[in-house]
């Protein structure tokens, strides 16, 4: 199997998955891809094969909106390098209203 980008979203503050997030994904600076959570909280496949490579990654999640303006997030910059972009990196993002964390899952 190829190397590929996945992401999922988790509203801590509701034990839920977080449905409609938009999530935009930079390489290097540049705009590579763009995706919507679903009713699971997750986008997918954001990038794979050809399309992923080495490089310094910032996933943006758009969560304001989610959290109705409740909130004092609005939107959350996860970066990172990729240096084996054949392997697998997901990047789970746990998130409340006031609050995020994430980890390199699997």
């Amino acid at each position: 199997m190829s190397g590929r980008l996945t992401t999922h979203v988790l509203d801590t503050a509701a034990g839920r998955p977080a449905a409609g997030i938009a999530v935009t994904v930079h390489r290097d600076g540049r705009l590579v891809a763009e995706g919507v959570t679903d009713a699971d909280g997750r986008t997918g496949a954001l990038l794979e094969g050809d399309a992923f490579t080495a490089g310094v990654y910032e996933l943006t999640f758009a969560v304001g909106a989610h959290f109705a303006g409740a909130g004092f997030l609005d939107l959350v910059p996860v970066r990172f390098s990729v240096s084996a972009p054949a392997e697998h990196h997901h990047v789970p993002l746990l998130v409340s209203p006031f609050a995020y964390s994430t980890y390199r899952g699997s």
